[in-house]
């Protein structure tokens, strides 16, 4: 197994790795809407998407790999009434054929942030 850290980024803050990479994929934990020390930025849903997008970006990045690279998205949403917008931004970062995925709604709440992502990417010989 390889650790992938990206540049700028301080430690986690909890007991994790922000990817590894292991038999042929890159595992990327959850990614939330952090600042790049981990703090936690509340906002709107989109803002709290993007942001997270943006974080799983620049993990992949630093192993030479893109979101085109990504086969398999699990999203976590803390309120139904985001589902319609979440597919809508959705589908301006991942293109068909799109990855395997799994959204879970109403799991966030005492986390008090409105979106979270892990992804599993191809990874590159």
């Amino acid at each position: 197994m390889t650790p992938i850290r990206p540049a700028g980024y301080g430690p986690p803050k909890l007991p994790f790795t922000p990817a590894i990479k292991a038999n042929g994929f890159v595992f990327v934990s959850g990614q939330a809407s952090t600042d790049n020390n981990g703090n936690i930025v509340k906002d709107t849903f989109e803002a709290e998407f993007r942001r997270s997008i943006e974080h799983v970006k620049a993990i992949l990045a630093a192993d030479g790999l893109t979101l085109a690279d990504v086969v398999q998205v699990r999203s976590y949403l803390a309120k139904q009434e985001d589902l319609a917008e979440y597919n809508k931004l959705y589908r301006e970062y991942f293109t068909e054929p799109y990855p395997a995925r799994t959204t879970i709604v109403g799991c966030l709440g005492v986390c008090s942030i409105l979106y979270e992502i892990d992804v599993v990417a191809a990874a590159k010989s």
